[in-house]
């Protein structure tokens, strides 16, 4: 491969610069922080109106380019990313539809597992799959998942060479269909954890990992959760997309957990693309619309919820929109996320909520709201929508009378992946599509194991071939 001239830094300001290819195959930098772009790469508006018309890959590809630079030969990258998307069921991959006056539903669960998810990780799989290719070795993915991250990622992964494959998920606090997508997988390659705990202990562990830097490098650890760039520069893409077909400036409503989808916006705005806000919508894990309302970022148990994706309560992407909306002061934030570590609470200076306020809005809905509101648009409009895009459906009643201009929530999920919470709305169970409709009842295999990291490493240790 050749030399990248795109470079990544670090959150935390004491890691060196990274080429594109690292900040692929690493996911956490060496520091603890999160890789960020060096600087921002630029879409102009003539290009972003020609998104309109264009095939979603090429957009992708568009998007890629810039961060990828000259990692990958330009026609690898086309073909992976056109390949990529294959599998989707419509050629649109990111199709917008009108459920109102003004009100629209960015559809981003077409692809293999039914979620947002598949968008960026299809993409990732193929990269991953080149980079160790012509640079050799192995690596082990390790992902924690609230539900979608783990199946995208097997769906992904599963099956390639030079790559192990372990999703840890909180036992019994996910949905029978995102457990199955992860748990009937019939490749070697892929471990499932079922963790007695929850999402946050899951993540916890899998950071605790990457900090453990002999294991790390023994087993070639990897991220392709929403904490590697990657992801996040590859969901960008669709917010490009949706603002050329509506050819104004959208307020983007967004299912929030871990942040990631959301900065994703914010990646998009930084890159050129005018929106008018960035509304996050939480369920009663709201730990970011108490930041982003309060000033008061504080972590506290997890809550279970109709909208599991969302059960977060450490939203590990904010992080970046910190080091953004701090003018990238790395002293601060390495302070700040250590005190957040010690004692589970950040308070926002002035400035940093003032910038944050600028493109973030933030709202939660509790689990009838939830419920309300899939039984309103399948009364108003036929529709079957799952819990998660009701939390943001939710919000985006709240802002749609003051909005300029469109209102475009992120439907994250296919309603059949949560069949019993559309029934209680409803009263109708969504089909699976076709290719899914034996799921339940192919069998499973997982590990059970307790919240407990040297566990967790054994289990690892025992199954990884040396890299």
């Amino acid at each position: 491969m050749k030399n990248n001239h795109q470079y990544f830094v670090s959150t935390r300001g004491l890691a060196t610069k990274h080429s594109f290819l690292d900040a692929l195959l690493a996911g956490p930098a060496p520091d603890g922080g999160l890789m960020m772009p060096d600087a921002w790469p630029q879409v102009g508006m003539a290009e972003i109106a020609s998104f309109a018309l264009a095939p979603y890959p090429d957009a992708a590809h568009a998007i890629l380019k810039r961060f990828a630079g000259d990692a990958f030969a330009d026609a690898d990258l086309k073909a992976d990313v056109a390949a990529a998307y294959d599998s989707f069921e419509t050629t649109d991959i990111a199709p917008l539809t009108e459920i109102g006056q003004n009100l629209h539903l960015l559809e981003l669960f077409h692809g293999p597992t039914l979620a947002f998810k598949d968008i960026a990780m299809q993409v990732l799989g193929r990269m991953f799959a080149r980079a160790l290719a012509e640079r050799g070795g192995r690596a082990t993915v390790v992902a924690a998942t609230s539900g979608d991250t783990g199946s995208a990622a097997i769906a992904a992964f599963g099956g390639l060479a030079n790559i192990d494959v372990f999703v840890l998920h909180p036992k019994d606090r996910v949905s029978e269909v995102q457990r199955c997508q992860m748990t009937t997988s019939p490749f070697a390659n892929v471990h499932t954890i079922a963790l007695e705990g929850s999402f946050d202990e899951a993540q916890a562990i899998v950071k605790a990992l990457f900090a453990d830097s002999a294991f790390a490098g023994a087993v070639g650890l990897t991220a392709v959760n929403s904490i590697n760039f990657v992801r996040i520069a590859a969901q960008s893409v669709y917010y490009f997309t949706a603002a050329a077909q509506l050819g104004a400036a959208p307020t983007f409503v967004v299912p929030t957990g871990n942040f990631g989808d959301v900065f994703a916006g914010e990646a998009a705005m930084r890159m050129g693309l005018p929106v008018k806000r960035l509304v996050v919508a939480t369920n009663e894990n709201d730990i970011i619309a108490r930041a982003l309302n309060d000033g008061v970022y504080a972590t506290g148990a997890a809550r279970r919820t109709l909208s599991p994706s969302m059960d977060i309560q450490i939203a590990s992407n904010f992080e970046r929109a910190l080091f953004e909306a701090s003018d990238r002061d790395t002293d601060w934030l390495r302070d700040a996320m250590a005190a957040f570590v010690q004692e589970g609470r950040i308070e926002l200076p002035a400035n940093i909520r003032a910038a944050l306020a600028e493109r973030y809005s933030a709202y939660r809905t509790d689990d009838a709201e939830t419920l309300a509101t899939m039984g309103r648009v399948h009364t108003e409009t036929g529709r079957l929508i799952d819990p998660h895009t009701a939390v943001g459906v939710a919000a985006a009643r709240r802002v749609l009378d003051d909005a300029e201009g469109p209102v475009v929530v992120l439907s994250t999920a296919h309603p059949a992946k949560f069949p019993d919470a559309v029934r209680r709305a409803t009263g109708q169970i969504p089909p699976l599509p076709p290719r899914l409709k034996d799921l339940l009842d192919r069998p499973e295999k997982m590990a059970v194991l307790s919240a407990d990291k040297d566990l967790v490493r054994a289990f690892i240790t025992a199954r990884v071939a040396p890299p």
